[in-house]
């Protein structure tokens, strides 16, 4: 197994594991051989993806709103009008957990669904005064996290990562 194939991670403990101090959290005593994990683009991306997504909430928990949230609330300012299937394709999310997002944004007086002038069947997204309010400071906390998230990288790195996500992505659709 070459180096770079190799990491070191807590095994879970159980709820007779002597080792547990009382809390929820897993023992961190003992390390496990990760294989071929470490190696593979997939495991690597859902780490960081996790990894994003918790400094994400720890950064703008406190405005109840979660990344898939964000993403929405960025689309309809950036399209207003847009419809729900837009929205959901842009986001590659299937339509019934975008309706869910829909709603808790809808419901938070954050966003308004309208008729569609186009086509009858669809709503017209849009936001409320409020939504954009605070967009606006959700903005400004997102750039403050992703500069924290990507401040071990140069500016040349951190724009060689999203191209070269950008090409994985397009390349896992073919």
């Amino acid at each position: 197994m070459s180096a770079g194939e190799r990491s070191r991670a807590a095994p879970e403990a159980t709820a007779q594991d002597p080792r547990r101090d009382g809390d929820d959290a897993p023992a961190r005593s003992d390390s496990i051989d990760l294989g071929m994990l470490p190696g593979l683009i997939g495991f690597q991306l859902r780490s960081a993806q996790l990894a994003v997504f918790q400094h994400f909430n720890r950064s703008l928990g406190d405005a109840g709103i979660s990344p898939p949230q964000f993403g929405t609330l960025v689309l309809i300012e950036a399209n207003p009008g847009i419809s729900q299937s837009a929205v959901a394709a842009a986001l590659r999310f299937d339509r019934s957990t975008l309706v869910q997002i829909v709603d808790r944004l809808e419901g938070s007086g954050l966003v308004v669904r309208e008729s569609s002038s186009r086509d009858r069947r669809s709503h017209a997204l849009k936001l409320t005064a409020k939504g954009e309010r605070l967009l606006a400071d959700l903005k400004r906390r997102v750039r403050a996290h992703e500069a924290a998230i990507a401040g071990a990288l140069s500016e040349a790195e951190r724009d060689m990562l999203v191209a070269l996500l950008a090409r994985v992505q397009r390349g896992s659709e073919g």
